[in-house]
């Protein structure tokens, strides 16, 4: 019996910017799209307010991702 297959294998590119900021290059959208940290995620990384621009973390699109 063949094994089976997944049927779909998401390609995705991650370049680390700069601290915790990162570019994720997702499949179907033109533009990548930015990860960093905010709020009380940033507190517990050690970075200061100002340090690096706001943005949702990894942790924010899976919550998101799972409630979609």
């Amino acid at each position: 019996m063949d094994e089976p297959r997944p049927a779909y294998v998401s390609r995705v590119r991650i370049v680390r910017e700069r601290g915790p900021i990162r570019q994720a290059f997702l499949p179907a959208e033109p533009e990548p799209v930015t990860f960093g940290t905010h709020g009380p995620v940033r507190e517990h990384y050690g970075t200061l307010r100002g340090q690096y621009p706001e943005h949702a973390t990894t942790l924010d699109y899976v919550v998101a991702a799972t409630a979609g």
